[in-house]
């Protein structure tokens, strides 16, 4: 059995668990953890989380922002510099994650509901942007949005309430429930 098919399984299982009906929006959020390098994986067996959370009676969403970064640069007027000089585009990348959140909100507006399971894949495209464009940073900032659960797709490591995308040495304490293989 895989480390991608144990998650499943222990999803499967978590997701049986009963919702407390009033809980913090950072008690809302579920980090489901997996090694880096079963990052294609684990996207090949999606429709194995969304039919737990539909067998367990909710609705469920996703949010894939993996390409979120390379639509900005593509859109942006000095793409050209940047490529040249990247620290020039280091100011612009608040420009870039306030436009990732905005959009993030409405995909979570236009499909939350009290028992709807909204999941966040692409994680791993935040990695390297900037001090200030962190994975952290976004869940915190789209939390108060979701009415149901979010579960992030964390490529990582989590000990404790400490996650660190990818393996990066400084790492983020968080209230999200962790569900690992």
């Amino acid at each position: 059995m895989s480390r991608v098919a144990d998650l499943i399984s222990n999803y499967e299982r978590f997701v049986q668990l009963p919702w407390p009906s009033s809980v913090a929006p950072a008690q809302r959020v579920w980090m489901a953890v997996y090694d880096p390098v079963e990052e294609r994986r684990l996207r090949l067996h999606l429709p194995e989380f969304e039919t737990a959370s539909k067998g367990a009676g909710y609705g469920w969403g996703l949010i894939d922002i993996s390409n979120e970064f390379e639509r900005w640069m593509g859109s942006h007027e000095y793409r050209e510099a940047y490529f040249v000089k990247p620290e020039l585009m280091q100011p612009e990348l608040l420009g870039f994650f306030d436009q990732l959140i905005g959009s993030v909100r409405k995909q979570i507006r236009d499909m939350t509901a009290d028992r709807t399971i909204i999941s966040l894949i692409g994680a791993s495209s935040l990695y390297g942007l900037g001090e200030h464009v962190k994975v952290s940073a976004l869940v915190e900032r789209v939390q108060e949005y979701v009415r149901g659960r979010l579960l992030v797709f964390f490529p990582g490591e989590v000990e404790g309430n400490s996650y660190r995308l990818l393996g990066a040495r400084d790492g983020w304490n968080y209230l999200a429930t962790p569900i690992t293989a």
